[in-house]
């Protein structure tokens, strides 16, 4: 073998990388200790970068192509070596390809809850995840914040802190946007694009990289404030009351059943207050005598069913025992307290159903 053909042996006159994996972020070409030959022929390819490094220095980055090593296409590399008058001579630098195609469907999500203040429920933790898309826009900042001089890194090696900076990000522009927890578990779709800015804006800055994508896909609360949400969402699709009670005894009527019996309940309470009156007006028609009841009343019947306890008019109504009392205290519903109990009186009642 002549010292030509040694010589070449021991020079790069092709540089190229095949990238068929998945997964890398950025390649250490090997040079197992070659130099670079003047005129070498660098070859990158669509949705490749190549950035040179020399003596430690970022020197000249290079988009896809053909290109061919002379002065002319690396001033910054001639400028680092000392080439005034251009060079003839092999050197050593280090070049990193560098994958700039589209990274999707990489996940992201909070470990632990993050607590934020809300204007409805006070202190709440929010637990959220989603998904993000993102592309190597800046070589040099990501080859020193993050790469370094790995020879293979690749993106399992980077996602835990592409996390944690996600998850930090999010968790600072949520808090200073004051966005409700209603409107945060809502509405995916527009916080996700209001937040893309923000978390962009950090990534970019810090390693280099640019969010192209951020989708918030899910937002949860922990069980009592989703109880309390639930609680709110029925109220509203109750709406009026004084309506809701009515439709419940109006569709208990068209049924048979236990709610045929459920509906004629009222009635029979009415019957009751009716003859409770009848035997109250006996006494005031003669003053010292005392009235006895109509010989057609049942035995069983008192002056006591003239009221009703809030629990009774609920099961009448075929309500809760709070809603009664939210209509006793909303001026609905009519009613006096008796000792340390209310009292509903069957007027009261109807007056309230008749609406």
């Amino acid at each position: 073998m002549s010292i030509l053909d040694f010589m070449k042996g021991e020079l790069l006159e092709v540089i190229e990388w095949n990238d068929d994996s998945r997964d890398t972020l950025s390649f250490r070409f090997p040079d197992d200790d070659k130099e670079i030959k003047n005129s070498a022929q660098l070859i990158v390819r669509e949705s490749q970068v190549v950035q040179f490094v020399a003596a430690g220095q970022y020197a000249d980055l290079f988009a896809p192509g053909k290109h061919t090593l002379v002065t002319g296409n690396v001033p910054i590399l001639s400028t680092i070596l000392g080439w005034k008058y251009g060079f003839q001579s092999p050197f050593k630098c280090d070049v990193y390809y560098l994958n700039t195609r589209l990274f999707t469907g990489n996940k992201w999500g909070t470990s632990n809850p993050v607590m934020m203040r809300d204007r409805d429920f006070g202190v709440v933790r929010l637990r959220a995840f989603g998904t993000y898309d993102f592309r190597i826009v800046d070589a040099p900042k990501f080859l020193r914040e993050v790469a370094g001089t790995d020879q293979n890194f690749r993106l399992d090696e980077f996602a835990e802190t592409m996390r944690s900076r996600i998850v930090s990000v999010f968790t600072q522009a949520l808090a200073t946007a004051q966005v409700p927890a209603l409107d945060v578990a809502q509405r995916y779709a527009e916080m996700g694009e209001a937040l893309l800015p923000i978390v962009n804006g950090a990534i970019r800055d810090k390693y280099g990289l640019e969010i192209t994508s951020f989708i918030l896909e899910n937002v949860s609360v922990p069980p009592e404030v989703e109880q309390a949400i639930d609680k709110r969402s029925s109220m509203g699709v109750i709406g009026n009351l004084n309506d809701y009670v009515k439709y419940q005894m109006g569709q208990a009527m068209g049924q048979g059943g236990d709610a045929g019996a459920a509906a004629t309940l009222p009635a029979q309470m009415a019957m009751g207050f009716g003859m409770a009156q009848e035997m109250m007006r006996g006494m005031q028609g003669a003053p010292g005598q005392a009235s006895s009841p109509p010989s057609s009343a049942p035995a069983t019947a008192t002056p006591t069913l003239d009221v009703l306890t809030p629990e009774q008019a609920a099961q009448a109504l075929g309500v809760s025992v709070e809603d009664v009392m939210a209509s006793i205290e909303a001026g609905d519903l009519k009613a006096r307290r008796i000792g340390s109990a209310w009292r509903i009186a069957r007027g009261a009642l109807e007056e309230f159903l008749r609406g």
